[in-house]
């Protein structure tokens, strides 16, 4: 869906599983005063990074489970990756001629909604696939924006739970070109919002990809609303130095959070995070730009971006915190976590207003996702900055690219060799290679290293990030 015009995504909607009701149960469960991360909805892919003809594995919550389409009721469905008779993984399956889930161990296969439609083992006349027993627990789905979002919590509140979706696109439906990116990040969901909601690290971690230090003012922010919920928050100066104009803050409990900025040099541009919990120190990142520019040009440019080309630059502005925030979380669970926040963090600024915020939702609702849990050993840095297992090979344009541009690797090689072994036969054809000829030839194979070169440094990127972040290189004179 990147570099498109939201307002198409409508077609997609009608892919949802099951009609979405007005809402009457608030994202958490109905108690109060606690937050159940099971009752959300949680978007687990983009529509455009799924197959239709594969099962896509993904694990929501510590739950292991398994997306796959269902074309005999045209839409998504989701499974716990656990097949009833031996607790095979179903991900390793396949969809079968019949359009149901087969399972890989027996054969056991499945319709859309978990049943069981045949046991090929058991003796002609004999109903063992009619047990409950026999059915695979089956989570419900639906498609907003462009994002497939998954249930975790209990069935019967699924329909009267708010689909977490961006408003401002709904509200102004027209005319907006969307930038999409996603990462599997190497800690949790709520140091990813941590970090999203704070405006003032942005000139001094990222200097020099989507920040500057020059830029760096102080920062006044402004809780204006608050709940289980969430809340809601602005900053009047805006960043830049003001220059930019106001900025307001939107954060949707448990895992979405926008910043929404309009200004008369670039128009109307949000920024939106979802953080979708995975395990223990693990989320996926779901990173969307859409933008209103004041001018054709801007919005023309983005839509001529390929999309692998635009995720190499946002995993380059990813990485340049990646490293940081892995250890960061760590610091702050053996200080005793958001229950312990305020002497863990010291925090004397209006610019950490939205940190505190989130951290006293958190201890204010006993919204720990993974209560008494810890957190796994450390990463090296190498596994910190990988870029293939936690996106290349899970998204769609990335995925393609790569494989085109290593046929083109070789490619090159072949017609440069080719070139090269080409000239003894011109010397034997010509009696002697003439200065055009060597010339030629010798141009044609440099050109081709260069280009097989240059190739190779772009093919990297898709597999690993940068070790040193811009911000740290040393300025130019």
């Amino acid at each position: 869906m990147s570099n498109s015009v939201l307002s198409q995504q409508d077609s997609q909607q009608a892919l949802t599983s099951q009609t979405i009701a007005p809402q009457e149960f608030p994202a958490g469960g109905l108690d109060p005063d606690r937050f159940e991360w099971q009752e959300v909805w949680y978007p687990v892919a983009y529509v455009e990074d799924l197959d239709k003809s594969q099962l896509t594995r993904f694990t929501l919550l510590e739950q292991d489970i398994v997306l796959w389409w269902d074309k005999n009721e045209q839409t998504w469905r989701a499974f716990v990756d656990q097949c009833p008779h031996r607790l095979a993984p179903l991900s390793e399956g396949r969809i079968n001629e019949l359009g149901q889930l087969e399972c890989p161990y027996h054969g056991w296969s499945f319709s859309g909604t978990g049943r069981c439609e045949r046991i090929p083992q058991q003796a002609e006349g004999t109903k063992a696939e009619v047990s409950g027993r026999a059915c695979v627990t089956s989570m419900p789905t639906t498609v907003r924006q462009g994002l497939l979002f998954v249930y975790p919590g209990r069935v019967e509140n699924a329909s009267k739970t708010k689909v977490p979706i961006v408003e401002p696109l709904e509200e102004d439906p027209e005319g907006w070109i969307c930038l999409n990116t996603f990462r599997d990040l190497p800690y949790d969901a709520l140091t990813l919002m941590e970090n999203v909601l704070d405006p003032s690290h942005v000139p001094y971690t990222h200097h020099r990809t989507v920040g500057n230090r020059a830029n760096v003012s102080a920062v006044e922010l402004e809780v204006v609303e608050s709940g289980k919920w969430g809340f809601k928050g602005t900053w009047a100066e805006g960043p830049r130095k003001g220059t930019l104009g106001r900025q307001d803050t939107t954060f949707i409990a448990p895992g979405l959070m926008w910043h929404d900025l309009t200004s008369k040099q670039f128009g109307r541009t949000l920024t939106v995070v979802y953080a979708t919990p995975i395990r223990k120190g693990e989320c996926r990142l779901f990173a969307r730009f859409p933008f209103k520019f004041s001018s054709k040009l801007p919005g023309l440019f983005l839509k001529l971006t390929p999309r692998w080309y635009s995720h190499i630059g946002q995993n380059n502005v990813l990485e340049d915190d990646q490293i940081f925030l892995h250890y960061q979380q760590r610091y702050l669970e053996k200080r005793g976590g958001s229950a312990n926040f305020t002497k863990a963090f010291y925090l004397p600024t209006k610019a950490d207003l939205f940190v505190f915020q989130l951290r006293s939702w958190v201890k204010q609702y006993h919204a720990e996702p993974f209560p008494g849990e810890t957190l796994p050993p450390p990463l090296p840095k190498e596994a910190l900055l990988d870029r293939y297992h936690s996106h290349t090979k899970k998204c769609a344009s990335c995925r393609t690219a790569l494989i085109n541009l290593q046929r083109l690797r070789v490619g090159v090689a072949v017609v440069a060799a080719l070139v090269w072994g080409l000239l003894p036969l011109l010397v034997l054809i010509q009696g002697q290679a003439s200065i055009v000829t060597a010339t030629i030839s010798t141009l044609a194979v440099v050109s081709g290293a260069l280009i097989w070169f240059g190739l190779s440094k772009l093919e990297r990127q898709f597999y690993q990030g940068r070790e040193v972040p811009p911000r740290n290189l040393p300025e130019k004179k």
